[in-house]
């Protein structure tokens, strides 16, 4: 259908505040498995950040849209917390316990990390927390030197025992880029349920529509979340919408 032609995942780059992409540049190894080391350059931290990219391996190893966005948007808050969209959700004093969800490269919990000072938890399917243990490790200089640090556990939507596993004191949940296909909206819906449900947990969650069918996930979500939203990107480089980050909280 029409309505759901696909969106250019690779649209969006890192901007700073006059819209200009921030310094970035991409190397290609000479591997068996053509990895490529992207390094991010944060100014409010004045450090990089470099990730390791497997775009052989799948979906889970590339870098998407959402997610360069969700982290143009913490660099720019730990720049100027009162004027950014994100204010009401990261507070300031007190590190905060921060999840992710289906993590990918790592690179947004690395980076809230890095900015927040901040105990952040990376999860992602069992196949994909080798390469987030490596990311982790390669930037654990940088964010230790702003007080974060980085952990790593597999953790598959919809399954209790997974969760339980890595508990449920978090004080903001992120995710970018997680709905896409329709077979895993209940999956992660449930686990954001035990995660929010009768909580103070706040859920951050970076997305760029792709297909008609995304507003089922967003209707199923709002029988058990308030949502509302945070941050809308403008268009840009051909795309037809922005990246929206919308903040979910539990019910009851």
């Amino acid at each position: 259908m029409e309505d759901d032609d696909e969106i250019n995942r690779f649209s969006n780059l890192l901007t700073d505040e006059d819209n200009k992409p921030n310094a970035f540049s991409t190397e290609q190894n000479d591997s068996p498995n053509h990895e490529l080391l992207q390094k991010h350059f944060l100014r409010s931290i004045q450090s990089t950040v470099t990730i390791r990219l497997l775009p052989s391996e799948g979906l889970s190893f590339q870098l998407w849209p959402a997610a360069t966005s969700l982290v143009a948007l913490l660099d720019s808050h730990r720049i100027n917390p009162t004027n950014s969209p994100l204010s009401t959700v990261f507070a300031t004093g007190a590190p905060m316990r921060i999840l992710e969800l289906g993590s990918g490269t790592g690179i947004v919990g690395i980076v809230a990390a890095a900015t927040l000072g901040s105990d952040v938890t990376l999860t992602d399917l069992p196949h994909v927390v080798p390469n987030l243990k490596f990311n982790a490790k390669a930037n654990a200089g940088v964010v230790g030197s702003s007080g974060g640090n980085v952990t790593f556990a597999p953790l598959r939507w919809g399954d209790a025992a997974d969760v339980e596993v890595i508990g449920r004191e978090f004080d903001v949940i992120v995710a970018s880029d997680v709905v896409y296909h329709d077979h895993l909206y209940e999956p992660l819906i449930e686990t954001l349920r035990l995660l929010l449900v009768g909580k103070k947990t706040v859920f951050v969650m970076a997305h760029m529509k792709r297909w008609k069918k995304e507003c089922v996930f967003f209707k199923k979500a709002r029988k058990h979340f308030c949502i509302d939203v945070l941050h809308v990107d403008a268009p840009c480089n051909g795309s037809r919408v922005g990246v929206v980050v919308y903040r979910f909280v539990g019910k009851g």
